[in-house]
C-alpha cells in the first residue's frame, strides 16, 4: 500500500489533547480527510476506475487521525512510476493542496 507519512503527529496529538476543544479538532480532521480523499480521487488517472474507487478514508485514534490511502496493489507504481512507466502523482499533489488548508483550520481553532 502506498501512502505518505507525516512525522510529528504523536506530539501534535498530545498538545491538542491538552490545549484544544477535541470535538472541534475531530471535526476538522474528518472534514480535511474527506477533502483529501476527494482531491486524490480527482487527480488519480483513470483507466478502469479501480484505483480511484480504492482511495479510502479511515478515521483512527478517536477521530484525531485521518488516513487516506489506496488499497490496490499497483497504486505505488502509478504514484511514483517504474523504470518503464512515468509517474502520475495523485496523492502528493492532493496532500500538497490540503495540508495548508488543514493547518489554517487548526490555527483558527487554536485562537
Amino acid at each position: 500500500m502506498s501512502g505518505i507519512k507525516v512525522n510529528g503527529l504523536d506530539q501534535l496529538n498530545a498538545k491538542l489533547r491538552k490545549n484544544m476543544d477535541l470535538n472541534a479538532v475531530k471535526t476538522i480532521v474528518k472534514k480535511n480527510g474527506e477533502d483529501l480523499q476527494k482531491k486524490a480521487q480527482h487527480y488519480v488517472p483513470v483507466d478502469t476506475g479501480t484505483l480511484k474507487r480504492s482511495i479510502g478514508l479511515n478515521i483512527k485514534d478517536g477521530g484525531l487521525t485521518a488516513v487516506v490511502a489506496p488499497t490496490t496493489d499497483y497504486a505505488e507504481y502509478i504514484e511514483y512510476g517504474t523504470r518503464f512507466m512515468e509517474s502520475q502523482p495523485y496523492m502528493r499533489p492532493a496532500l500538497g493542496e490540503q495540508k495548508q488548508i488543514f493547518k489554517s483550520d487548526l490555527e483558527k481553532v487554536m485562537k
